[in-house]
């Protein structure tokens, strides 16, 4: 068992310390019930974890408690939540620390339009291609479970949906992201083989198609899971099956390099889940780094960055901004476990039993100049 989760415990009885706190936000470790507004409801004061300096930030940031509580929300992406409601998508910044505590921004789009044999109940992700939906050029993607993928740029008056239908079943549970250098949106198809990337130009209506080429001695096992998944051999090999009788889920997901637009990760995330409880018990991962031309190899170097993924759109950010440094590690965080996996040594660390009211890792904060925008909550050391 991981000290993690002991750490986080035995920081919470710490005394108030000075306000000059130097985290960002991150992800959301608390919301403290405070009150009840006319506009909200009941409200709490929003606490923040950071995962650069390893600080728990106690903000005066009152957020909805049905927000906390994950109520409607389908995603999130550069700080911003997405809520679902009678068939209207709504992008909020309430989660956002620096965000103003009195007027919140909350920006309702057009009614989502469902295509033929689709539904806009359920959505896997949603992914934005740039920092804030303000921006003139920002474009939303939200991708459902099944065929259908919408996108719309949410600054723009007459803003509507343009629904794209990926019919390839493989695409149907793809976690969607923006590609900065291609200027789509992209996602893996299941078991990795290919991608397809969509935008709002020459690709609304047909997905492009990437093939990924692998190592000539990758050879396919054709064991087929109660998930639908197959698996390739070298994956297999390193995976302990201490409990036959458990699920094995197999998720994908796609993030580029920070600071090397050219690079392309794949990550394959294997789950051992508990059916008794439906908790995680044991993570493995798989990274891939995919070149402009699609070959792919299997790494255990990112390039002196780690790998955040979540429940929000995955992100890279360089090791240098950590407060450990240390390189080639994956930060991951569900509703049912949070964890570090260092690639380099094995190291790993869990949450255990603990649980975020909303499991998205946000990307750092920064100003017109590149530099890290400091918070001013009240912080406890982890």
């Amino acid at each position: 068992m991981s000290h993690l989760l002991r750490r986080l415990k035995l920081s919470l009885r710490v005394g108030h310390v000075t306000a000059s706190s130097r985290c960002f936000s991150n992800c959301i470790f608390k919301v403290t019930p405070c009150g009840t507004t006319v506009k909200d409801g009941d409200v709490g004061y929003l606490a923040i974890y950071s995962y650069v300096d390893k600080v728990i930030d106690f903000t005066e940031k009152k957020v909805p408690m049905e927000l906390a509580k994950g109520m409607g929300t389908i995603g999130a992406s550069h700080g911003w939540v997405a809520t679902l409601k009678n068939g209207i998508v709504c992008l909020q910044d309430d989660f956002d620390p620096y965000a103003s505590n009195t007027d919140p921004k909350r920006i309702p789009l057009p009614p989502l339009v469902t295509l033929p044999h689709c539904q806009t109940q359920i959505v896997t992700n949603i992914a934005m291609s740039s920092s804030s939906p303000e921006d003139e050029d920002c474009i939303l993607a939200v991708k459902f479970l099944g065929p259908q993928l919408s996108l719309c740029r949410p600054a723009h008056i007459d803003c509507k949906w343009s629904n794209i239908r990926i019919s390839d079943p493989s695409f149907f549970s793809s976690h969607v992201m923006y590609s900065k250098r291609n200027g789509m949106f992209s996602m893996p198809a299941a078991g990795g083989n290919y991608t397809a990337s969509c935008d709002l130009g020459r690709h609304v209506n047909e997905p492009k198609i990437q093939m990924l080429s692998y190592p000539e001695e990758r050879v396919f096992e054709d064991l087929y899971l109660s998930t639908g998944e197959f698996f390739d051999k070298e994956f297999l090999r390193i995976i302990d099956w201490k409990f036959t009788d458990w699920s094995c889920r197999m998720e994908h997901y796609l993030m580029e390099s920070s600071s090397h637009t050219s690079e392309t990760f794949l990550v394959k995330w294997c789950k051992d889940i508990n059916p008794l409880d439906g908790k995680t018990e044991l993570d493995k991962f798989l990274v891939l780094r995919i070149d402009e031309e699609g070959n792919a190899v299997y790494t255990k170097d990112f390039g002196g960055e780690c790998i955040f993924i979540s429940k929000a759109e995955s992100f890279c950010l360089p090791a240098a901004c950590l407060r450990d440094k240390r390189p080639n590690c994956i930060y991951h965080i569900s509703n049912t476990s949070f964890g570090i996996n260092c690639m380099d040594d094995n190291e790993k660390e869990r949450g255990g039993e603990f649980t975020f009211p909303a499991p998205f890792w946000f990307p750092p904060k920064l100003d017109s100049r590149g530099k890290r925008i400091l918070s001013s909550g009240i912080h406890y050391q982890v």
